[in-house]
């Protein structure tokens, strides 16, 4: 009894060679949150089920994020700019997410594919949209008048086709026959969207009626790909005068970020996916550094959600470090950058119920509406450096 009694007392005790090593960073390395979850009742509200069980790899990541965004990126005296890649209106993330943040003044502007926008369209004119399976037979849907974003069923004729001809409709009124950047584009575009859900007895469905109502600017990196610009492209031939310039587009997003800076504040990205949305976002610093010779060190806060792998070298996948390199991204701010490798379409609706759930909403920053001022404190910032 003896002898076991002292094994076990040794067996317990801290051996001496061990007590005689030094780890000076241990501690740190080991002051995260100590992982031994409560067990899961079915009772809990979605931001406790994260703060209690999104502990580990991209659950971690996309709890990190979410903290972010409403901590830090949301303080009255951040300006948030966020990116819409991948197909996300048309699977209804325009309706359940955008525009809430939008209407809450938890975005500030966006750059979103032309087809985000044009399917968003669908909601405003009240074109219906259906759950459907990937697992069908596209021949067949293409006999039946049907179109398919992987599971999202839309009729060609009564939709697709619809959306077009009132879009036409649109773009041929006095106001487009000029030259804009899409930022105007979207914001004309946006005001029929919202007369279209209020006769359609609608509400809140549509990003660029919400985008118009609220003073949020709407950009797309690539006005010609995609239904709207081929619409635009298809009443040219007519003699249609409306004219896009992407200039007017870079100079504008730049001018929020560097006012965003110069009134004290930050600038905060938002990136759901990545692709050109991504990059006309972040070009921002580069165009302030690299183009116009303006002092200044990249973008304050960053989170994306993207399934991208960084080492094929596309940009979807690159990572805020590297986008250091480049000047995009504060080096002194890396510790505020987050990545979360998963579906957009999974992370945005948490992401747009826990900033509702924890964070009071914001006073609507209305950029589209100071737009002109920036533009100019822009042009005379330019010239004060490059005489």
């Amino acid at each position: 009894m003896k002898r076991t009694h002292r094994l076990q007392k040794n067996h317990c005790e801290t051996p001496d060679w061990l007590r005689s090593k030094k780890y000076p960073h241990k501690s740190r390395y080991l002051s995260g949150k100590r992982i031994m979850p409560k067990g899961i009742t079915g009772r809990e509200k979605l931001p406790d089920l994260m703060h209690n069980a999104f502990l580990a790899y991209n659950s971690a990541r996309l709890m990190e994020g979410c903290r972010l965004y409403t901590q830090k990126m949301l303080e009255p005296d951040v300006t948030v700019g966020m990116s819409l890649a991948g197909a996300l209106t048309p699977a209804g993330l325009g309706c359940s997410c955008v525009v809430p943040l939008i209407k809450a003044g938890f975005v500030d502007w966006i750059v979103g594919t032309g087809a985000n926008l044009y399917h968003d369209l669908h909601f405003a004119f009240n074109m219906p949209l259906h759950a459907g399976s990937h697992l069908v037979d596209d021949a067949d849907l293409r006999k039946n008048d049907v179109v398919r974003i992987y599971d999202v069923l839309l009729g060609y004729t009564d939709c697709l086709m619809a959306t077009d001809e009132i879009l036409r409709g649109i773009l041929v009124q006095p106001e487009f026959q000029k030259e804009m950047g899409t930022g105007e584009l979207h914001h004309l575009i946006g005001r029929y969207a919202a007369e279209w859900e209020r006769k359609s007895g609608l509400k809140d469905v549509s990003v660029l009626a919400a985008a118009y109502r609220c003073g949020v600017p709407v950009y797309t990196s690539s006005p010609g790909d995609s239904t709207i610009g081929m619409n635009v492209a298809g009443v040219e031939l007519r003699g249609n005068k409306l004219r896009i310039n992407p200039s007017i587009d870079v100079n504008e997003t730049t001018s929020y970020v560097l006012a965003a800076k110069r009134s004290g504040g930050k600038s905060a990205v938002v990136l759901m996916g990545g692709g050109s949305p991504k990059n006309f976002m972040l070009q921002t610093e580069p165009q302030i550094q690299e183009v116009l010779r303006i002092k200044e060190v990249g973008q304050d806060y960053f989170f994306q959600v993207t399934d991208a792998r960084p080492d094929t070298g596309g940009l979807s996948g690159a990572t805020p470090h590297e986008a250091v390199s480049w000047g995009k991204v504060d080096p002194h701010r890396l510790p505020d950058a987050v990545v979360c490798y998963t579906d957009t379409t999974i992370a945005l609706p948490i992401l747009t119920h826990y900033a509702l759930a924890t964070r009071a909403k914001r006073k609507l920053r209305r950029l589209y509406d100071r737009s002109d001022v920036m533009m100019e404190a822009l042009v005379r910032e330019y010239f004060a450096h490059n005489k």
